[in-house]
């Protein structure tokens, strides 16, 4: 029985994506104008048609069309029988729009544990002293049970621990007010940003991301980007931390014969922008490794050369649209980027890069062993969507009837760090006689809207009383220890970074 495989285009042979190979990861790359978002596209709809999820950015806000059929196009049904593509005919795909502003899809939020440490220093452009007092808060955050779920937790723990500074210091080390204000600065910049949008609750469900519909076709997460790409450091550490959380979430799957998810991630030379070396390298290492959980990444970028070489050599699935070359440095990449193929006899890589129509690639796929096969010129098979976006009162009207409709619109704030310390404040400002009763009328405490789950979802949680009674207490009995409860976890890049 031949191996499931995906008609991607033709040259002189069909180029094929087997789905038992599609986890490998890939690479779509071109200048601009050369069809990159269309073989997107097409990718898109072919592992949905197959029953394999996909989540995939809308940089320029023109993908939301695959929720609706194309309209009949003489071309384009001609093309595609030329092609091969005997069953192509236009149809929509199962569609699920998200925004973190929740203005144009279902809101994506995450909180500030599950983003940890080290993401967060690199969205607010941290130094490495500042990196260093940010962790001794989160450490904190740990110790004394206390959630980290948006940015005023964030701030009021900052806040105090810089005013307890001294007390701190022996266990953790010095934290500085210059790099505290520092810190302070750059999340009041991150929330002029949106990023008070951004970190909260209910955070979203791995499991909504991989996700099929009734018909068993996968359901296409379309993140709504043409905002998020003007805060450029936000849609890449938001993307990096999205995939963190599938390689922490998702189980061991091995080889498999299609992958639980395709993550397409555009515009990817960002997240390797002025990224410190720590960073790139745990980067690497999750893409090498979130194969295992049955997870393929496929970059878009206009040159390949943006990625690390220890990232490139993972792409096995590589489309190489057309190059532009009007200058030496030009000339220099267009004869790299026809280097990483596997040459085919008569086929000068380098010459046909310069010479490739819109829609025309040099594409390059695993073989049923994990072998690339030798790089051909072909055409790409046209989408069978719209290439027309949905307007506005469209793309609403396809939100309302989403099955998530209602799940993630109204943010929640229960009792976080933020209200943990208020409360234990405000207990120490009795008389220290009444202890008892200043710990009695905070045990108890509840949510002050909504249950949803937080920075330790899925974990067990301690009562508020077991939370804030730690910090009461150090205050009144300093020989009393102040650990209170088992760290967050909060994320594979906080976790691997021990290594």
């Amino acid at each position: 029985m031949a191996e499931p495989a995906l008609l991607i285009g033709k040259g002189e042979d069909a180029a094929l994506l087997r789905l038992a190979m599609a986890n490998r990861h890939g690479l779509i790359a071109g200048a601009t104008g050369t069809g990159k978002t269309v073989t997107l596209r097409v990718m898109a709809e072919l592992l949905s048609e197959t029953g394999v999820p996909v989540f995939m950015a809308d940089i320029k806000g023109d993908l939301s069309g695959i929720a609706r059929a194309g309209e009949a196009n003489e071309k384009f049904a001609a093309r595609a029988a030329e092609l091969g593509a005997a069953d192509f005919e236009f149809a929509s795909s199962p569609v699920l729009f998200w925004d973190v502003f929740g203005e144009a899809g279902h809101p994506l939020r995450a909180t500030i544990s599950e983003m940890g440490p080290l993401m967060l220093a690199r969205l607010l452009d941290l130094n490495e002293i500042q990196t260093g007092v940010l962790n001794i808060v989160f450490k904190v955050a740990d110790d004394e049970g206390l959630l980290l779920v948006d940015l005023k937790d964030l701030r009021a723990l900052l806040a105090h621990v810089s005013q307890n500074a001294a007390d701190y210091a022996a266990k953790y080390g010095n934290v500085s007010p210059a790099s505290v204000g520092a810190i302070q600065r750059g999340l009041l910049a991150l929330e002029t940003q949106g990023g008070d949008k951004f970190f909260g609750e209910p955070a979203v469900a791995i499991g909504d991301l991989l996700s099929v519909d009734a018909k068993g076709r996968g359901l296409i997460s379309i993140l709504a980007a043409d905002r998020l790409m003007q805060r450029p450091l936000l849609y890449a550490t938001f993307l990096l931390w999205l995939l963190s959380e599938l390689y922490e979430n998702l189980p061991e799957a091995g080889d498999l014969a299609k992958p639980k998810l395709a993550f397409f991630f555009d515009e990817a030379h960002l997240l390797f922008a002025d990224a410190p070396k720590a960073l790139i390298e745990r980067i690497e290492l999750v893409v090498r490794l979130i194969r295992s959980k049955g997870v393929g990444v496929y970059f878009c970028t206009q040159n390949a050369l943006d990625l690390p070489d220890n990232v490139l050599g993972q792409l096995g699935n590589r489309v190489q649209h057309g190059l532009r070359a009007f200058s030496p440095r030009d000339q220099k990449t267009l004869r790299a980027t026809a280097e990483t193929f596997r040459a085919r006899a008569g086929l000068d890589t380098a010459k046909a890069l310069q010479e490739l129509s819109v829609g025309e690639a040099i594409v390059s796929l695993l073989d049923e062993k994990g072998s690339p096969v030798p790089a051909m010129r072909a055409r790409i098979c046209p989408p069978r969507s719209r290439l027309v976006p949905l307007s506005d009162g469209e793309r609403r009207a396809h939100n309302d009837r989403s099955a998530l409709f209602g799940k993630y619109e109204d943010a929640t704030d229960r009792v976080s760090a933020y209200e943990q310390i208020a409360q234990a404040k405000e207990a120490q400002a009795k008389p220290t006689g009444g202890i008892g009763e200043a710990l009695g009328s905070i045990l108890g405490g509840g949510t002050r809207s909504g249950s949803g789950s937080g920075a330790g979802r899925g974990r067990p949680q301690k009562s508020v009383g077991e939370q804030v009674a730690g910090a009461i207490v150090r205050s009144v009995a300093s020989s009393v220890g102040r650990q209170i409860g088992t760290a967050i976890v909060r994320g594979v890049l906080g976790s691997i970074l021990k290594r």
